[in-house]
């Protein structure tokens, strides 16, 4: 991975864990608790592709494995985000940027989904049963619920910047439209129509007043 790469995920990972250790785990919201760190995994994979997507992932599993105040065995939530952050990767939009929501929708509903059972399913390999007393069909409801609602603050903002250290081209037009963005993942992607029609409505006001400086010139000869 790049130098650039490595510093932004190093830095949108600790903040995203210290969040999530320090606020989001202290709402005491009913069933799982919403996973910022999945999102921000999720953000960089869709930029970075399937290589970097399970570099992330395994990076920021490990330090949520290692940071307090975590109860369970080393190395399982790497492997999870590890192995969703490659599945992730691997729909990274050709284009390098989303022109609808559906499409990043339903990665993060697949991804908690995905997540909460595999989790579980490590958890019941090493004798690990306290999905069984809490309730799987809850936690898998709530967590896919907290985390969509979390996502369109989350993801665009983290795929932008990560574009924009990539000196991606499409950077300045994501950063243009974030706001956009945020807004279209409930919307269907309007956002960006909006963005477009904006810029439309510019440069036809630029023309209108070029236009009328010209007869306004050709007046004053006469």
């Amino acid at each position: 991975m790049r130098v650039n790469r490595i510093l932004l995920s190093s830095s949108l990972i600790v903040v995203a864990l210290v969040v999530q250790v320090s606020v989001l785990a202290r709402l005491h919201l009913p069933g799982a608790v919403p996973d910022l760190l999945l999102l921000v995994v999720l953000g960089l994979a869709l930029v970075y592709g399937h290589v970097g997507g399970a570099l992330v992932g395994f990076a920021a599993g490990l330090l949520a494995d290692l940071a307090p105040p975590a109860d369970h065995a080393a190395g399982r939530y790497a492997l999870v985000l590890c192995v969703i952050g490659y599945l992730a990767g691997l729909v990274k939009p050709e284009s390098g940027q989303v022109k609808t929501a559906a499409g990043p929708m339903l990665v993060v509903v697949a991804a908690a989904v995905g997540s909460t059972l595999l989790y579980a399913g490590v958890g019941a390999l090493v004798g690990d049963t306290a999905a069984r007393h809490v309730g799987l069909s809850g936690l898998l409801f709530t967590a896919a619920l907290y985390d969509l609602l979390l996502a369109p603050f989350v993801v665009p903002g983290v795929m932008a910047l990560a574009r924009r250290a990539e000196n991606d081209p499409l950077a300045e037009t994501s950063s243009g439209t974030s706001g956009d963005l945020s807004s279209g993942w409930l919307s269907g992607g309007t956002g960006l129509r909006i963005g477009g029609q904006r810029n439309g409505l510019r440069v036809k006001a630029a023309r209108a007043r070029s236009a009328r400086a010209g007869r306004i010139k050709g007046v004053k000869r006469l």
